[in-house]
């Protein structure tokens, strides 16, 4: 059993010297470092908070402990969403208690010194940490981004733990914080997939669901994946979309991709001595993709775009695929989450608008399928996001369809599924 060796200043901290909201925290840091058998904590130099949104009463009650108690986040802290939209409060069914400690949720964060952001992308609105920099983020696509696409270093934190860490400021040395942590136990060969099928959008939530399939939360690496795809390259919002689905189907908070992810120049940068190499064939990854669509059928009520939340990028993309076009069919909802940074450079640049001339909504700090707004009719959605897709059947009762954004304008515009399948046999 390693030992646990605390610097004079933690053992102050943790004796209550420098507080009683420092003191409860850190016996939290202190007892997963034991359990993970750190044997030493490390600074780090920022934090996300995944505790926002509200799921009962006990995330409350610590939150607002550590007010109480005098608690203040000691690095940057960027918050998750929350389980409210306070920009536009209609769009949410909230009953009174949802809406009562969900806001009292989000009031503590800020109490403690969270920045407002309430983003599951915080990466998008200026929160992105260097390379190599420690860091304690929480929610699932945001650690694999920031680890995978961004090189900070965060292991997989959760609730209580991400806003302990923010306050103390440290967080256990071990897993993907060291070296070690960050090697590939095996490799995917994507070289047999064809590169007019790697153009495809709905390629990469589905090589994100077979990649948490077959890694769980083992930490992998690709190759035979091209870094220059025609438009435009394999971008932050394809690695965004990658990463989060594998996180959703798996436990995967680290991939590299060599040749194009920062800690992968070569494959032997990234791997372990001894690694499992498997070959991936377009079988494995169009059975992955059928698993994200739960619904039979070319009926549809609604699509929803952004989980996690979109980006300028993808808003840009969105209105020269909108503009000049036909409006949403009224049989279909349409909605967009994003976070309040984007939106607001997405008004000024008038892509919102055009959003909304087409029929669509727009909903900020929270998303669609944690937080009650679709109508309790809606049967079947379809989304671009293999993390939607993955949870929402679950969380919502309702029926899932993975698609690119294309062809969700498509559907959203004929009132029914238009999808081509031909790529994928």
């Amino acid at each position: 059993m390693k030992k646990l060796i605390l610097t004079e200043l933690e053992q102050a901290m943790l004796a209550g010297e420098h507080g009683p909201a420092i003191a409860m925290c850190m016996r939290l840091i202190v007892g997963v470092a034991k359990a993970n058998q750190a044997t030493r904590l490390i600074e780090i130099e920022s934090a996300h908070a995944d505790g926002c949104l509200y799921h009962g009463i006990a995330g409350l009650e610590y939150t607002e402990k550590l007010v109480e108690l005098g608690g203040k986040v000691k690095v940057r802290t960027t918050t998750n969403v929350s389980s409210l939209d306070l920009l536009h409060p209609d769009l949410v069914h909230a009953d009174a208690t949802l809406a009562t400690n969900g806001r009292r949720l989000m009031d503590a964060h800020l109490a403690l010194g969270c920045e407002a952001t309430w983003t599951c992308a915080p990466y998008q609105t200026g929160h992105r940490p260097a390379f190599g920099t420690q860091i304690a983020w929480a929610e699932s696509n945001a650690i694999v981004f920031a680890n995978s696409v961004l090189g900070a270093r965060t292991d997989r934190y959760g609730d209580f733990l991400d806003i302990s860490a923010a306050i103390v400021g440290r967080v256990p040395f071990a897993g993907l914080h060291t070296d070690e942590g960050r090697k590939a136990a095996l490799v995917l060969d994507f070289s047999g997939i064809s590169r007019e099928l790697l153009e495809e959008e709905s390629a990469w939530p589905a090589i994100g669901a077979l990649l948490g399939d077959i890694a769980e939360s083992k930490v992998a690496a690709m190759i035979g994946l091209p870094g220059d795809l025609s438009d435009g390259g394999l971008t932050e919002d394809r690695l965004k979309g990658l990463g989060a689905t594998a996180a959703s189907s798996g436990g995967v908070g680290l991939f590299h991709i060599v040749g194009v992810t920062p800690e992968a120049p070569t494959l032997a940068a990234v791997v372990n001595a001894k690694v499992e190499t498997i070959k991936i064939t377009t079988a494995q990854l169009r059975a992955s993709r059928d698993r994200l669509t739960t619904a039979v059928g070319d009926d549809l009520d609604a699509v929803s775009l952004g989980t996690p939340h979109f980006s300028l990028a993808e808003f840009e993309n969105l209105a020269k695929e909108l503009e000049g076009g036909d409006k949403f069919s009224p049989s279909i909802d349409f909605y967009v989450s994003t976070s309040r940074g984007v939106l607001e450079r997405a008004e000024a640049l008038g892509y919102a608008q055009i959003l909304k001339n087409a029929g669509g909504r727009i909903v900020t700090d929270t998303c669609t399928y944690v937080t009650p707004i679709l109508n309790p009719k809606i049967k079947t959605v379809m989304t671009n996001s293999g993390k939607w897709a993955w949870y929402a059947p679950g969380n919502l009762g309702i029926e899932a369809i993975l698609g690119s954004v294309k062809e969700c304008i498509a559907s959203a515009r004929a009132g029914k599924l238009v999808r081509n399948d031909a790529l994928w046999f």
